[in-house]
């Protein structure tokens, strides 16, 4: 038997438990043996309960079909059921009280582990702000120092530079009084002769 009629045969297998249930089977003709073997699966299904009936409805050239109607399922596939649900055991006034204990125990102890979190959360920020604000007054003093530091080397090149062209104009006003005192010299010599 192939894969798809064992399928098939197991799908009808159980479609036999469930009470008055219509199926509607459509198969291609060129697979008339496989109908055929189907049709005769349901067949033998009639032969065992008398509840069912196998109603063929049309013929076509795209396939067959055909209806099957269940009846009720035999008695012994009925479960029990209960008719109302297990009544609840009754409670009494201290085991509520107790239950309400531990309820807000278990809340005391929520509130309370909050609060330490809270807590280590602040306490964390206070740390971080800490250490962010020594780090801002170390990172300024070492940019003042560096300020510093720059301003007197370039107070030191500027007196060194002043000292330096203050020489040159000392030795250039010396050469101009000696080229001055030479042509005096040498206009009062002129004069003179």
């Amino acid at each position: 038997m192939c894969s798809s009629l064992r399928c098939k045969a197991q799908l009808c297998h159980h479609l036999l438990q469930w009470p008055l249930l219509l199926v509607r089977s459509r198969l291609p003709t060129n697979k008339f043996s496989s109908a055929f073997h189907l049709y005769g699966i349901l067949k033998a299904a009639i032969y065992s309960s008398s509840d069912i009936q196998v109603k063929e409805l049309d013929r076509r050239a795209s396939g067959q079909a055909f209806e099957v109607l269940l009846g009720s399922p035999p008695p012994e596939t009925k479960g029990d059921f209960p008719l109302s649900p297990p009544r609840k055991k009754d409670v009494s006034l201290e085991e509520i009280q107790r239950k309400l204990d531990a309820a807000e125990e278990r809340r005391k102890s929520h509130e309370a582990e909050v609060l330490k979190h809270l807590a280590e959360k602040r306490e964390h920020c206070k740390e971080v702000q800490q250490k962010a604000m020594e780090e801002n007054n170390n990172f300024s003093k070492m940019a003042e120092e560096k300020l510093n530091q720059k301003m007197e080397a370039n107070k030191e090149n500027r007196t060194a530079i002043m000292a330096a062209m203050n020489e040159k104009f000392k030795e250039k006003d010396k050469k101009l009084e000696e080229v001055r005192k030479n042509k005096e010299t040498k206009d009062a010599t002129g004069e003179e002769n």
